[in-house]
């Protein structure tokens, strides 16, 4: 391979930092916007959702935390949303079809996200869920294919060469 060849071969590779970067902050953001959203209406507080974050690491006890608390739940939501967003971007360097139906692959990337959060993440960690309700779980389900896995998607895609 020339060195031509070789330097066009690597500018067309995305740098993964700035792509997950920008991924993992949409998908963070609106994911929280979400959660706000949907629970406002049942009187629970934006601070109060982050404390339920922040639970998982600290248990009951981050709802008598205040801010500090909160701003741990906000971190953690946000590591979880980098998280990922990493997965999803070095899966696509290796399964063309995540990049080739960027719809369909978030659509399946937010139910598998779900089922690892709520199935693995949630049982190991501290935080004590609520009992099982097929509408919050409906919602919790469509949140994370619109919120979760299709920003996370389009975004790679976005920056992702075109392969033949």
């Amino acid at each position: 391979m020339n060195s031509s060849t070789s330097a066009t071969s690597l500018s067309a590779q995305p740098r993964a930092l700035p792509v997950i970067v920008r991924a993992g902050l949409l998908c963070g953001v609106l994911d929280i916007t979400a959660a706000f959203v949907t629970w406002a209406p049942k009187g629970v507080m934006p601070a109060d959702i982050l404390h339920g974050i922040a639970s998982a690491l600290i248990g009951p006890q981050s709802f008598q935390g205040g801010w500090p608390t909160a701003a741990l739940g906000l971190a953690l939501h946000f590591f979880i949303a980098f998280s990922a967003a990493t997965v999803f971007y070095l899966a696509s360097r290796k399964l063309l079809f995540m990049t080739r139906q960027p719809v369909l692959s978030g659509v399946l990337y937010g139910v598998v996200v779900y089922l690892v959060m709520y199935w693995v993440v949630v049982p190991l960690s501290r935080y004590h869920p609520h009992p099982f309700s097929i509408s919050v779980t409906a919602i919790a389900i469509l949140t994370h294919m619109v919120c979760v896995g299709l920003p996370i998607s389009l975004v790679v895609r976005s920056y992702a060469p075109l392969r033949p």
